[in-house]
């Protein structure tokens, strides 16, 4: 069936600009939002515009301390600490009204699923799913997808369930909720011995009631599409099925693709394109239909992410693009104005993403798969050796 979906967007997400030739370039936002209005995917959707999240959400996650040092860093530049002023992290004018928005975009979104006028919605903005309670980590100063989730428990949701496909582990979401048995945070990415922040062990499963409730699956360096869904696919659903969510949040991060200058994974746009799939199916199943989903982190900018959210966008409004969908010359003129990259002509990559369902043993990302399963599945009265759970 066709669900009810929303889009969330304000060329002011454009603000949250770290500068410079800081790897998060908003370019990549505008040049999303561009291809999927040029191949028509937005046709017809009102876009809807977030206001600044008001301080009091914002402090669902994070101390008024941090917030104040936010607000003052564009002033105080030096000294401020809490993470701001680094390299990844660097202060910019009007940091906290930027970010606030980018806030503001994950609650509208959750909002318009809560109060019943959306089973599913997208911010491409948001994803920041590693700033901490009081400092900044990993360009990311406030952490929109645990507020939106912090909100959606005080307002009828009592089990939620977040998936992080992040090339990076989502350790800021996890960290807000690690004790807490309402959220299952699920997270794959890259091993954390090979790449920051150098957490996502499948022993950090939660702790006190929680324990159980954090799920970390850890991938060897040049992970494939087959790989990446042979992983996801035996841990994911049993558990989901398992818990039950009454919504699903995901963080759809694209620096997983083969091509991002910050990792070592080796996904393609057609890999991305069958995850959005397998959430989209995976929320119907399992969540009622209800599904929250957020950009993150992804750093090519010209060839990859502009084609992966565009298949996101498509996939939550259920207007799925074919792999051979011809991207339209003006968007790539416009493009070439930015970049002496050569640019794709379609919207794939002409990769395979057939996989081998998993079976204790084959491929270099079980060891991930059985770690992560025997970490937490007898918590959810799962056999973590049993494929067929």
């Amino acid at each position: 069936m066709s669900r009810r979906a929303s889009v969330v967007w304000t060329p002011d997400f454009l603000s949250y600009d770290l500068g410079g030739d800081h790897p998060l370039d908003p370019v990549r936002l505008d040049l999303t939002m561009r291809l999927a209005t040029e191949l028509g995917v937005l046709e017809g959707v009102e876009l809807l515009v977030p206001e600044q999240a008001p301080d009091s959400e914002v402090e669902r996650i994070h101390t008024s301390a941090y917030l104040s040092a936010v607000k003052s860093a564009p002033e105080v530049p030096f000294g401020i600490g809490h993470g701001l002023g680094t390299e990844d992290n660097p202060i910019f004018m009007h940091m906290h009204e930027a970010s606030a928005l980018v806030c503001g975009g994950s609650l509208l979104a959750a909002r318009e699923i809560a109060e019943g006028r959306a089973d599913r919605a997208v911010s491409i903005a948001g994803g920041l799913h590693h700033a901490m309670a009081d400092r900044a980590s990993g360009f990311c100063v406030y952490n929109d997808c645990a507020i939106a989730i912090s909100w959606l428990l005080d307002h009828g949701f009592e089990r939620i369930a977040y998936v992080d496909v992040d090339v990076h582990h989502g350790d800021g979401v996890q960290a807000a909720f690690y004790d807490d048995p309402r959220v299952l945070t699920i997270s794959l990415h890259q091993h954390p011995l090979t790449l920051w922040p150098g957490t996502g062990w499948p022993g950090e499963y939660g702790k006190g009631a929680g324990a159980g409730y954090a799920v970390n699956v850890p991938l060897p360096p040049d992970t494939t599409d087959s790989g990446w869904l042979r992983a996801f696919h035996a841990v994911v659903p049993s558990l989901l099925t398992a818990f039950r969510p009454q919504i699903l949040v995901t963080q759809c991060g694209v620096d997983t693709h083969a091509e991002d200058p910050l990792a070592n994974l080796s996904l393609s746009v057609d890999g991305h394109r069958e995850i959005y799939r397998c959430l989209r199916e995976l929320a119907e199943e399992t969540a009622g239909g209800k599904w929250l989903a957020t950009g993150g982190g992804g750093y090519g900018l010209f060839r990859v992410v502009p084609r992966s959210w565009t298949h996101l966008l498509a996939t939550v409004l259920d207007r799925d693009l074919p792999g051979n969908t011809s991207i339209p010359p003006g968007w790539i003129a416009h493009t070439t104005t930015l970049t002496r990259q050569e640019l794709p002509t379609t919207m794939t990559d002409g990769a395979d993403t057939s996989f081998q369902p998993w079976t204790e043993g084959g491929e270099r990302v079980d060891t991930g798969i059985i770690d992560a399963r025997r970490a937490v599945f007898p918590m959810h009265g799962l056999d973590p050796d049993d494929p067929r759970d």
